[in-house]
């Protein structure tokens, strides 16, 4: 099973740039532009990973983005990732990246997109990983800085497929955001959203209903309410689950309780993804392969599980058929071997 997940053709759909940050490339980067981490070694930044809740680990991960200035910081960062999607039989990715945490340091957007994108570009010539970019809001902050960052984006919208919403959900409902929203999908954004990770039912219903999203991030707590489960199925509409990163935030006490089967069961689709590995302990492939024995998924969840992940991409038609056909001839092959 361990060798099928790992050759199995998927996508990331759920993947923030600023999450992959490995500490020893956190370290060579603040070195690099002479900047003093609050921790001494890579040892001591590791120990640091161990996460109460969202807000835990969201103090560590703006610290850690603190050291990314400049084009190159934010290519190394990206090509670091990408190269692991390579090793990993990851063939797209769906990268979020958030430039409020850092145009409000200082740094310029050009600078964020242009790194972010350039190693984008040399992966699908040399790794043979397409991908696309999310421009994520940070919901913490206003709305009105959220439109900042939409019109510093407009010169380089060729660039960006999609708007998300991230960053601490309790007391931040999607509806806050609603004039942005309706603003970037006037600009030709796909609208996606964080929903239903710590908030509750009703923020995945505003996502929906008020973002209008074509995908939701996470997605959890959409059980408790069955009318909503049944609403989102009538709108096929994917989820992008992230079970690591949800034992890691205490969203699920135990990978064995997750409700990802449960989700599947009710014909909800979703997706596998590592939303921030560097700090959750587990690339793409490590997910699949924990919640694999953790809830004794069957080769055929696995594919459906991947199958999902390139039917609910951005990608357009073609591509999709394209990544789809490839991966039904991994499944038909493995199958005739059993």
């Amino acid at each position: 099973m361990k060798v099928f997940i790992e050759n199995l053709p998927k996508a990331e759909l759920h993947l923030h740039i600023e999450g992959t940050f490995e500490p020893e490339l956190m370290f060579n980067i603040a070195q690099r532009n002479s900047i003093e981490l609050k921790y001494k070694s890579v040892e001591e930044l590791k120990a640091a990973y161990q996460f109460d809740c969202l807000q835990d680990f969201l103090d560590i991960y703006y610290q850690g983005a603190s050291v990314l200035l400049t084009e190159q910081d934010f290519y190394d960062l990206t090509w670091s990732y990408l190269e692991k999607c390579a090793a990993q039989n990851v063939r797209h990715t769906e990268i979020m990246f958030d430039p409020q945490t850092h145009i409000h340091r200082g740094v310029l957007f050009e600078t964020i997109i242009n790194g972010i994108s350039k190693a984008c570009n040399d992966a699908k010539e040399k790794l043979n990983v397409s991908s696309l970019l999310i421009m994520s809001y940070l919901r913490h902050l206003t709305e009105e800085d959220a439109f900042k960052t939409l019109q510093q984006s407009l010169p380089y919208k060729h660039l960006i497929t999609a708007v998300g919403l991230d960053s601490s959900e309790k007391g931040n409902p999607p509806s806050k955001f609603a004039k942005v929203f309706e603003a970037s999908a006037k600009e030709g954004y796909i609208p996606l959203a964080h929903a239903g990770e710590e908030g509750p039912a009703e923020y995945v219903w505003e996502a929906l209903d008020i973002l209008k999203i074509k995908r939701i991030d996470h997605g959890n707590n959409s059980l408790q309410d069955e009318d909503l489960v049944k609403e989102i199925v009538k709108r096929d509409i994917a989820l992008t689950v992230c079970p690591l990163s949800n034992t890691a935030l205490c969203v699920v006490d135990n990978l064995k309780n997750h409700p990802l089967k449960t989700m599947m069961n009710k014909g909800l689709k979703v997706t596998v993804n590592s939303d921030d590995p560097a700090y959750f302990g587990g690339q793409v492939n490590k997910n699949y392969i924990e919640i694999q024995k953790a809830l004794n998924l069957t080769k055929e969840d696995m594919y459906e599980l991947a199958k999902n992940s390139f039917q609910y991409s951005l990608l357009d038609e073609d591509e999709k058929q394209f990544y789809l056909r490839e991966l039904e001839q991994y499944y038909k092959n493995d199958n005739s071997t059993i």
